[in-house]
């Protein structure tokens, strides 16, 4: 597959750079690992996942070649997949059930992975939980090039303001819109609690005192206005 040279030059910044939500510095390898094949104890794989373009591309670190390109689905605008750099931590073989794989990510606020799907037509679109839904062919040949810790970039621009993701956030929310307002807020002086991506008790009385301040109406949402009042655009 042939890509244009401003898009290997922006895949080359992403290896190298990409930082949004990196908490990876204390990923745990399954006893499993040590039984791993010879084929995923010489591999050298990032994966990224393109939240615009719904699409999956294995490349080969070693030479930034892209090895396979993959359509996906991904989480409703209304549950967003976990934008930032994550990990694979654990991996499942079945014969029924997430399309007979799954490679789990160690995202913060909840359980996201790659798997396989029983709904095929939803491939293309955002349809799942926050998942990474791959046709069932596609995820068992995808299992067999990753290994544990393997890097996996789920990339929309430089925050998830530049995808289509945009909902009014509620009390018990998570994702990486949750994160960045979190440490919007931090930075502003608000909030003091975790950077977790979690919007849980500590955080309602932030929003509730910064929407105070502002003249917006009472209320525990995180909508446009209030995106707007502490400094953060969504590009449409």
């Amino acid at each position: 597959m042939k890509k244009s040279p401003l898009f290997m030059i922006t895949l080359l910044i992403l290896l190298f750079s990409y930082n949004i939500i990196d908490v990876n510095a204390s990923v745990n390898i399954g006893k499993e690992d040590i039984n791993k094949s010879d084929k995923e104890k010489k591999a050298s794989y990032v994966v990224l996942i393109d939240v615009n373009e719904l699409r999956l591309f294995l490349i080969d670190k070693n030479t930034n070649n892209i090895i396979k390109n993959y359509p996906v689905a991904l989480g409703r605008l209304d549950l967003p997949s976990p934008l930032g750099t994550w990990k694979i931590i654990n991996k499942g073989q079945w014969d029924e059930g997430f399309g007979g794989r799954w490679l789990g990510l160690n995202v913060p606020w909840g359980t996201y992975g790659i798997h396989g799907t029983t709904r095929p037509s939803s491939i293309g679109s955002y349809a799942s939980h926050g998942c990474i839904r791959m046709f069932n062919s596609d995820i068992k040949e995808l299992y067999d090039y990753v290994p544990y810790g393997t890097t996996v970039i789920i990339y929309g621009g430089s925050s998830w303001l530049f995808t289509n993701y945009y909902r009014v956030i509620l009390p018990g929310d998570r994702g990486a819109d949750v994160y960045d307002i979190q440490r919007r807020l931090k930075d502003l002086g608000y909030y003091k609690g975790t950077l977790d991506g979690i919007y849980g008790e500590g955080m309602k009385a932030v929003i509730i005192k910064v929407r105070k301040e502002h003249n917006l109406t009472p209320s525990h949402n995180i909508d446009h206005d209030f995106l707007k009042t502490i400094g953060i655009i969504k590009f449409e």
